[in-house]
């Protein structure tokens, strides 16, 4: 008798959930709002990147998943804003795992997941450099309100609890490869 992974059963779910409730669009436009903010505050800690950003001024990179849109627009200080509705992208990033599950498992093992570009080259090299270089120290930012101990408790806990993500993912994976 085959045993079904749990593993594929939240898969099944998670896409059930997704195809049959979408949240209201000024749900989905504050949360857009969220995640430029947050772009925004950790580019603001890497001055090199902001740089870079600057000399794309104008420029739209557009980011999908799934059913999932994001275009931002690359203003001459260096930052990120919402592109307009409709703007051209020069570049369109496209995520292809569509399981949002092996996704996650991919984010945590530190792997990049697998995408198709189009558009610009030259664009396309700076997003990569960007994605590789700039860092969100999470740490540091949590130390700034609950001071540098506890940060650095919160830290080592989420470590920990990373790598015994990552373990177990990594044993699951091979146990399924091995089946």
């Amino acid at each position: 008798m085959a045993t079904q992974s749990p593993f594929s059963l939240l898969e099944n779910l998670i896409s059930r959930v997704a195809t049959t409730l979408q949240p209201p669009p000024w749900v989905i436009d504050e949360v857009q709002n969220r995640v430029v903010l947050l772009l925004n505050h950790v580019l603001q800690q890497e001055p090199e990147a902001m740089a870079r950003l600057a000399r794309q001024k104008g420029r739209v990179v557009l980011l999908q998943w799934r059913t999932v849109q994001l275009a931002l627009l690359a203003t001459p200080a260096g930052l990120l804003d919402r592109a307009a509705p409709g703007a051209t992208p020069d570049l369109a990033i496209t995520i292809t795992e569509t399981s949002p599950v092996a996704l996650a498992q991919q984010l945590l093992r530190t792997e990049k997941p697998g995408v198709r570009i189009e558009g610009d080259v030259q664009l396309a090299a700076e997003v990569n450099w960007l994605a590789d270089h700039v860092r969100w120290d999470l740490e540091e930012d949590l130390s700034r309100i609950v001071g540098d101990t506890t940060a650095h408790t919160v830290g080592q806990v989420a470590r920990s609890v990373l790598a015994g993500l990552r373990q177990f993912l990594g044993s699951t994976m091979a146990a399924k490869a091995a089946a």
